[in-house]
């Protein structure tokens, strides 16, 4: 009988959390002050009217409104 563990066990066992990234609101669906519009890497949407683009490219909201995407430039029109 071994007196050691097989080789795989003491290697394996990682996994990274997921990031949970994509589109969170879609184009006419209500936004609140500091909600997240966009989660993702690098920068494939743009911030535009009231909204700002986190440190991470995260896109979100400065004022409550409504979300409308305009090309790759994300908007939040005042309610």
């Amino acid at each position: 009988m071994a007196h050691k563990k097989g080789q795989g066990s003491s290697r394996n066992g990682r996994d990274s959390n997921p990031q949970f990234r994509g589109i969170k609101l879609y184009s006419g669906q209500a936004v609140e002050t500091g909600g997240i519009i966009v989660r993702q890497v690098g920068s494939k949407f743009f911030a535009g009217f009231n909204t700002r683009m986190g440190r991470d490219w995260t896109v979100y909201a400065v004022q409550p409104g409504t979300v409308r995407f305009a090309g790759r430039k994300v908007h939040v029109d005042k309610a």
